[in-house]
């Protein structure tokens, strides 16, 4: 299963899932259509609580990334809207800034920064070429 959830992380383990399960659509692992387990299936595939699958589910919902098709089940959404992209945009925006001050601190010019970004940017389009 491409769901790997670490307890010991100090990412809350509904958050991992949402992370994971977007990775997984952007990468293409997961295509528009897809069927998800429900939340019992997947609580019994890795073990953990139900109400945190459901919170994963929930989040992604409200994104825009799944939609929840009434006694049919959960499935990647066929077309990602974005919710609130104004919000979405705002967001990057916060963590681009947490990755300069943490820049600042190791020290990185902005040619570093850039040359680590495009660098990033190489191995996730290999990587998604490898699927």
């Amino acid at each position: 299963m491409w769901l790997d959830v670490d307890p010991r992380s100090s990412t809350p383990i509904y958050q991992q899932i949402v992370d994971q399960i977007k990775e997984a659509v952007a990468r293409k692992v997961l295509q528009p259509g897809d069927k998800l387990p429900s939340v019992r299936e997947l609580s019994a595939m890795i073990t953990i609580n139900p109400n945190t699958i459901a919170k994963a589910y929930q989040q992604l919902e409200r994104e825009g990334v799944l939609e929840v098709l009434r006694g049919r089940g959960t499935f990647i959404a066929e077309r990602i809207v974005h919710v609130n992209r104004e919000e979405r945009l705002r967001q990057i925006r916060e963590t681009m800034e947490k990755l300069l001050i943490e820049a600042h601190y190791l020290q990185l010019t902005t040619d570093d920064l850039m040359e680590l970004f495009k660098e990033v940017i190489r191995q996730w389009k290999q990587g998604k070429e490898e699927r």
